[in-house]
């Protein structure tokens, strides 16, 4: 296994999470406006590009598994890019470093753009409970009390402080 197919499978892999990123950056949109069908639609793309991302993670482990066992080296049991650089000769090395951080900048946009949906998502649902609230009707103004009715005031002698207590 040589180390132009491991960095295809990255450059895939940060391909898949720029694709990712354009659909939170979508659903950003989406979310401003309330587009509840727009969104549904969006986390079905969102989750078949989930999948695609795993599969081509598979392919990034077992590449990096079959380039270190042809280096004639010990393999961990789940090999990251880390791994594999701290045993690349120098100029392959570089490449790798440069794959790496462009998929690494590409997760962390990814991260922070699904941070900012998660909390717009989180305030439009505030709203929507505060607008629900806003329109009930309360319960203890809907029933009539028997003094209402009647209006005659009951009252009992209940002590307002107990010195016994």
């Amino acid at each position: 296994m040589s180390i132009e197919t491991i960095l295809a499978v990255l450059d895939n892999l940060e391909k898949l999470h720029k694709s990712l990123l354009r659909i939170a950056n979508e659903k950003t949109a989406l979310i401003k406006n309330g587009d509840i069908g727009g969104i549904d639609q969006l986390l079905k793309d969102e989750q078949a590009h989930l999948a695609a991302i795993v599969q081509m993670d598979q392919n990034r482990q077992k590449a990096v598994i079959a380039y270190m066992k042809g280096q004639g080296r010990p393999v961990p049991m789940n090999p990251t890019i880390s791994n594999l650089i701290e045993i690349t000769p120098e100029p392959d090395k570089q490449q790798l470093v440069e794959a790496k951080d462009r998929l690494l900048h590409a997760i962390q946009e990814l991260k922070w753009q699904n941070d900012l949906n998660q909390k717009m998502t989180y305030q439009s649902l505030q709203f929507v409970n505060l607008s629900l609230d806003m329109v009930r009707p309360r319960p203890e103004s809907a029933n009539y009390s028997k003094t209402e009715i009647t209006g005659k005031k009951e009252t009992k002698d209940i002590p307002t402080f107990d010195s016994q207590a």
